[in-house]
């Protein structure tokens, strides 16, 4: 029998007031997109922790105390959020397998992960099946039997029920104004994307209750969110077609608060000390405007997550040479 584990109470406790945290954001994805949002969760929870359970049998170590601290559903809820609505089920349960498998457990679990396994489950589906994963409804979603239909395959929708995000409408537009997106192309709300600026505003109220709660410092957060800020502000070119969008727009589009207080807060693949945390999450901003308006996808933040999970060794270094250099 495998020996027992003490349960880590801290990360229970914070794994619980994260999940509780994503309630706003997720309240305002099933507002908008429907049960598909719902039935994401329940698979991406369901394969995340089949996945760990069975890494763990195959290693020997004993259940309840990794399974019951609440970082694998943690990780599922945040995978199925950024996730489309009604994606296939096999999508999801893949998201969620590579997520654990790839992004926590090969490196030794819980503590030793370098990467942030959400962001890397996603970034392997989005990069091995990019049509599947660029299907956002077009409407409020379907009832319950709808969705299970779509998700499982038994009944595919037509084309004209999804559609282009505002980000992807705008990286590819060559012609429209940015009034005339925001006036004709019902992907566009009144200052981001339409339905997901809502999203985003609650995912900034579950944000703020998580720094009311000290569950996380403001340093990685306020960095990303005044990089991409800036960066948008200084590359903003007014209205015109050939416009990236203003800064409103990006914090206010994709998952940009879902990043900046879910993601680049994840403590074990980030920065630790305060000044590394800034920079972490300025390099998170600048690289999610910069894979939004040139890259290849519509959204960077993933990405960019992953790119600067390599470069948390070179930044603390870099913070702890400064101080060095200034200390009396």
């Amino acid at each position: 029998m495998p020996p027992l584990e003490p349960v880590d109470e801290r990360l229970q406790q914070a794994m619980k007031l994260v999940l509780l945290a994503t309630l706003p954001g997720l309240l305002a994805l099933f507002w908008f997109y429907g049960w598909g949002v719902l039935l994401n969760l329940i698979l991406a929870g369901l394969s995340a922790l089949a996945a760990e359970a069975a890494v763990l049998r195959l290693r020997k170590r004993a259940l309840k105390p990794t399974l019951s601290d609440g970082s694998a559903l943690v990780s599922a809820t945040l995978l199925a959020l950024a996730l489309p609505p009604y994606c296939p089920w096999w999508l999801t349960v893949s998201a969620a397998a590579c997520a654990m498998l790839f992004g926590k457990h090969l490196y030794g679990g819980v503590g030793s992960n370098p990467f942030n396994p959400a962001m890397l489950g996603f970034a392997l589906v989005m990069v091995t099946f990019p049509q599947q994963m660029t299907h956002w409804p077009a409407s409020h979603g379907m009832d319950l039997w709808g969705g299970v239909q779509q998700v499982f395959g038994f009944d595919q929708s037509p084309d004209a029920w999804v559609r282009a995000t505002a980000l992807d409408s705008l990286r590819i537009n060559k012609s429209l104004t940015m009034d005339e997106l925001f006036s004709a192309n019902p992907a566009f709300g009144r200052f981001g994307g339409s339905g997901v600026e809502w999203v985003n505003l609650a995912f900034l109220a579950g944000g703020a209750f998580l720094l009311q709660r000290r569950v996380f410092s403001w340093h990685a957060p306020v960095g990303m969110l005044a990089s991409l800020f800036v960066i948008s502000l200084l590359c903003w070119n007014g209205s015109g077609s050939d416009s990236h969008g203003s800064p409103l727009f990006h914090l206010l589009s994709g998952a940009s608060m879902l990043g900046a207080f879910f993601i680049v807060t994840e403590p074990v693949s980030g920065a630790k000390s305060p000044g590394a945390r800034l920079l972490f999450g300025a390099g998170v901003g600048v690289l999610t405007y910069l894979i939004r308006t040139w890259g290849g996808y519509p959204d960077g933040v993933a990405f960019a997550v992953l790119l600067m999970n390599l470069s948390v060794p070179a930044l603390e270094r870099l913070v702890a040479a400064r101080q060095e250099r200034i200390a009396p």
